[in-house]
């Protein structure tokens, strides 16, 4: 498998994680940078997930 396909397989399955954080842990004041937003949990996910996958 190539890196790509791996950093690609891992950014989708960091996305899944950071959007299950903001769902199930979430914030309920609003205040958390990363578990506040769906979008940003999922962007900063979504990035180490491909990193790990890439192995860098």
């Amino acid at each position: 498998m190539t890196v790509l396909v791996r950093m690609l397989i891992g950014g989708a399955v960091g996305a899944a994680i950071g959007f299950a954080m903001y769902k199930f842990v979430g914030c309920k004041t609003g205040a958390c940078p990363l578990t506040g937003n769906p979008f940003i949990s999922m962007a900063i996910y979504g990035g180490i997930g491909a990193m790990l996958a890439a192995g860098k």
